[in-house]
């Protein structure tokens, strides 16, 4: 029998009808969830400092620092103008750029990462300028090399990738905003380019993923995945939109296999409006549509179910009409959490039960698999606004135990908090955010 509150709804395009578990209002839950109090609280250099935030280990001590950056967006053309790297304690490590040009706003990913490109231990910040590549020293922001994009534009993102089966990322993938996509190898040849990936537009980032297990990436550029030499291995076709109405907005890895048949991936459509769950060979699975799905988190995040489940935002809404599904692998919809804004999020296991907590930036909330908050990030009052920056997952306070990271709306500060109940995976998580770090 259904429960008080459900409501049975039919998923457009998905061919099921599902029981939805009643919607999850965030502002009304109990006001008596623990207040989680940040381990860290790092000033943003007001100059240089940007909405784009990344973290690494810069000068081998074991312990992160932050690095953000200021963006320049000319008729939709993006790059990097501005970079600042700081220490915990709000220090300035150092600085590089002009800080009377760019943004701190986001409205994309910003070609800004942090990678050891060249394999000798420690970490660069690898960054696209206005027509150029530059490699700049982690510990003091030097220009190690600056080296010439391939066309004006191409500094929309960049993605490291083993391309050349050299069992590290030691290759690069640069594009411009929606059309052509270049690999450069670590001593800047170029090894390929596509434009338009199977008639479609790119996605906003790349995605590497080894499908054939040669220990070489092929990539999925958009709705084709490309093979490690630029050639096209499929095309992903739909079954249920149209679509060339807009192109890939979020693409990842739910599982792998040992051959691309085992291999299961999630991806949004961008003005096609679906969500759609494929395997290693291209072919759709199933199918949501009618909704601007947005960003997928993937984990065990429903205590007591099988599988896995997907936490992704549906945007593109008036305010104070956010909402976060959860959804299976079989495509049933379990649940929806609402709040003002659900843009940013990420996954993570806060108290160590094995199962994934969905947060939600704006919210500054942790919410369980049955849509109860069950922590609240505390802020200090000078940067308590109505609406929150983005939220980070990565080890960043060094025990190898996924933490939290948030940014505040004006961008002017950034907010550590240790997990202190969840415990190290296998391997641990990684010292920081990452090489490929990306908001979609």
């Amino acid at each position: 029998m259904n429960g008080p509150g459900s409501r049975l709804l039919l998923l457009a395009g998905a061919g099921v009808a599902v029981l939805l578990s009643p919607c999850v209002q965030s502002g009304a839950q109990e006001k008596s969830v623990p207040l989680v109090q940040p381990w860290k609280r790092i000033a943003l250099d007001a100059e240089f400092g940007g909405a784009w935030v990344v973290a690494g280990d810069l000068d081998g001590d074991g312990t992160i620092e932050i690095v953000s950056a200021r963006n320049v967006d000319q008729n939709d053309v993006h790059f990097t103008s501005a970079v600042v790297a700081q220490r915990l304690d709000s220090s300035i490590l150092w600085r590089w750029g002009s800080a009377t040009i760019g943004r701190k706003e986001l409205h994309h990913d910003v070609a800004c990462q942090i990678h050891d490109w060249d394999g000798d231990g420690r970490n660069e910040v690898v960054l696209c300028a206005g027509e150029s590549l530059l490699e700049l020293d982690g510990v003091t922001g030097r220009e190690k090399r600056r080296l010439a994009l391939p066309a004006k534009g191409a500094s929309d993102c960049l993605v490291f990738a083993d391309l050349s089966g050299k069992a590290r990322a030691s290759d690069v993938l640069v594009k411009d905003r929606y059309s052509q996509v270049w690999a450069f190898n670590h001593e800047w040849k170029q090894l390929w380019t596509i434009r338009n990936p199977g008639g479609y537009k790119t996605a906003h980032q790349p995605v590497p993923v080894d499908l054939d297990g040669d220990g070489r990436d092929e990539v999925m550029a958009g709705y084709a995945m490309l093979n490690a030499d630029g050639s096209i291995r499929w095309s992903f076709e739909s079954q249920k939109v149209n679509q060339s109405l807009g192109h890939c907005d979020c693409f990842r890895v739910v599982r792998t296999g040992r051959k691309a048949e085992d291999f299961r991936f999630v991806m949004t459509l961008c003005g096609a409006n679906c969500i759609a769950f494929l395997d290693g060979t291209g072919q759709s699975l199933w199918e949501i549509a009618g909704h601007h799905f947005e960003s997928v988190d993937v984990g065990r995040i429903c205590a007591g179910e099988r599988g896995l489940q997907f936490a992704v935002d549906i945007d593109h809404r008036p305010k104070g009409e956010g909402s976060v599904w959860i959804i299976y692998e079989s495509g049933q919809l379990k649940r929806e959490i609402k709040a003002d804004w659900v843009r940013f999020h990420t996954l993570v296991d806060w108290t160590g039960d094995g199962f994934d907590e969905v947060v939600l930036a704006q919210a500054r909330a942790l919410f369980d698999g049955r849509g109860r908050i069950i922590a609240r990030l505390a802020m200090d009052p000078a940067d308590d606004t109505d609406s929150g920056g983005i939220v980070m997952t990565g080890d960043f306070t060094g025990d190898g135990v996924p933490d939290l990271m948030l940014t505040t709306k004006r961008m002017t500060h950034v907010y550590i908090y240790k997990n202190e109940h969840g415990h190290k995976p296998s391997p641990p998580a990684p010292l920081g955010t990452g090489p490929n770090f990306t908001l979609y």
